[in-house]
């Protein structure tokens, strides 16, 4: 049954005491065929009853409005492009204080059996977890490096130089947390492709950076998070499958310009000042020089 509903004002901003329903929540812009397949592999991934909500950015294709032609599916028209966090808070603020679990996910996944019930259960075993997230396999079936520590400078720098050219670096293989062994344990973030969010967390430190249109929303919840007292979470037993940035593969070009401004605002925002003045100049000099290198290579750019 299609249900179309309008955006309301902010939630208050006095404490509130949630329940423990589950939703989900995926930011939509022209999802295609993808989106029948999240949500076809949704019900393999829970036992529990789901609400979904999708925070649609300006889709064309008509493929949120098919979508939410099923039972417990609600479209959320944004009116605009409010880029991925901006939408993804949205759409958390709709659901009402029944639910205190929040899956935030893109369009573009299929659901591992018993994936969000893994994630669920973990949850119970980490009371100070705010954030969890799970394995996520590439179409071929490899890792994808998805718990990562946090980026600074000379890690960021480190692989956003040799990342490409040198894809083994020490740099990259640290952020990455290439040599971990896959195992239940916290990061210093998790990749936005899918999150299990405990409610009350995300309200702690007012949920995404809206901000950041796309790209590094992630990385910057998870420091939020990690500073307000609350732990980001792996839990490699339960798996997803990202099939890929349908969306954003037909502008790839800004979606590279959004990464690269991502990752400036990023740092910049953590090195405030005076005394920082010259290496924000040194990375906004660094990150466009890159940027143009980028847009010659048809490869594009991954974290």
């Amino acid at each position: 049954m299609l249900v179309v509903v309008t955006p309301r004002s902010a939630a208050s901003a006095e404490p509130v005491s949630y329940g423990e329903e589950l939703a989900v929540v995926t930011v939509t812009y022209s999802p295609g065929e993808t989106l029948t397949r999240f949500l076809d592999t949704l019900a393999k991934a829970t036992t529990r009853s789901v609400q979904v909500v999708l925070a649609d950015n300006g889709s064309v294709d008509g493929a949120p409005e098919k979508g939410a032609e099923r039972d417990g599916v609600t479209l959320l028209p944004m009116g605009e492009n409010l880029g991925y966090g901006g939408a993804a808070n949205r759409g958390v603020a709709e659901l009402g204080p029944e639910v205190g679990w929040v899956i935030v996910a893109n369009p573009d996944l299929e659901w591992g059996v018993g994936s969000i019930d893994k994630l669920l259960a973990a949850a119970t075993k980490w009371p100070r977890g705010g954030v969890f997230g799970p394995l996520i396999r590439e179409p071929d079936g490899r890792v994808y490096p998805s718990a990562r520590m946090l980026p600074s400078l000379s890690k960021g720098v480190g692989h956003g130089l040799l990342g490409k050219v040198w894809p083994a670096n020490p740099w990259s293989r640290a952020y990455r947390q290439a040599d971990t062994v896959l195992s239940e344990r916290t990061a210093g973030w998790l990749s936005g492709s899918c999150l299990l969010i405990r409610r009350a967390a995300f309200d702690s430190v007012a949920g995404f950076d809206s901000r950041y249109f796309m790209y590094f929303e992630d990385v910057d919840l998870g420091d939020r998070i990690g500073k307000a007292g609350w732990l980001n979470v792996y839990v490699p037993s339960a798996e997803v499958v990202h099939l890929g940035g349908h969306s954003t593969s037909r502008s790839s070009d800004r979606m590279l310009t959004e990464h690269h401004r991502s990752a400036y605002r990023y740092l910049a925002d953590r090195h405030q000042g005076p005394e920082w003045a010259p290496v924000r100049l040194a990375l906004k000099v660094g990150l466009e020089a890159r940027r143009r290198l980028e847009l010659r290579d048809p490869g594009g750019s991954k974290q």
